[in-house]
């Protein structure tokens, strides 16, 4: 049992069954909403409230609270077409070989080709970037403890606090990632982890008509 020393009372409201299974069915229904969106509109979104999405994706769980993660916000239109052009460089060889057949078929439902130009219309591209070491001031090099899962949780918060806000984001993954390091000048102790277009859907964007896997197809119950 630790001493109080570095601690602070817990935040908490305990609320009562009935409540927070309807408080649980409402956020579940508000996120089922969403969807990967590939056609944007450019009209703009504040810097406001990308910081405020920010914000709310930093306060995920990390591996002994390193927050092994940076977001890189870029609206510069001009930044945005490079990382369109090197993005598309690297998807024409990915679609021209590199992908199997199987993958490409898999991804047949979806619509999606080579031409990304969803990386210029989206007002915004958040590249996250995930840390897996820190220097310290002697050069010292302290390795940050499971990074990827660590980043993966603060991008999951990401996405539902824009989806909540009323922004519509893309994960995107152009592979492999190199190029974003260096377009965007990120220190040595970071990789590109996901790009995040974001921004208002399209007037009229459609999405696939896809299904998501029923509750007993991603749940198993022991009780």
């Amino acid at each position: 049992m630790h001493d109080h020393e570095g601690f602070i009372p817990l935040l908490f409201t305990r609320r009562a069954a009935p409540e927070m299974v309807e408080r649980a069915k409402a956020f579940a229904a508000e996120m089922d909403a969403r969807r990967s969106v590939r056609h944007f509109s450019p009209d703009p979104v504040p810097v406001e409230l990308i910081n405020e999405l920010v914000r709310a994706a930093s306060t995920a769980p990390s591996g002994a609270h390193k927050q092994p993660w940076t977001f890189v916000a870029v609206g510069d239109p001009a930044l945005k077409q490079r990382i369109r052009e090197a993005a598309e460089a690297e998807e024409q060889a990915n679609y021209g070989g590199r992908m199997s057949e199987e993958w490409l078929e898999d991804l047949k439902p979806l619509g999606t080709d080579a031409l990304k130009p969803f990386l210029e219309d989206a007002p915004w591209l958040i590249i996250v970037f995930k840390r897996v070491f820190e220097v310290e001031a002697e050069g010292h090099k302290h390795p940050n403890y499971y990074v990827n899962e660590s980043v993966g949780i603060a991008t999951g918060l990401l996405i539902a606090a824009a989806h909540h806000a009323g922004l519509a984001t893309l994960t995107h993954t152009p592979s492999p990632m190199n190029f974003l390091k260096e377009l965007l000048r990120r220190p040595d102790n970071e990789r590109p982890f996901l790009l995040i277009p974001m921004g208002f859907p399209a007037e009229g964007c459609l999405v696939p008509d896809l299904r998501r896997k029923s509750l007993d197809q991603v749940m198993v119950v022991h009780k």
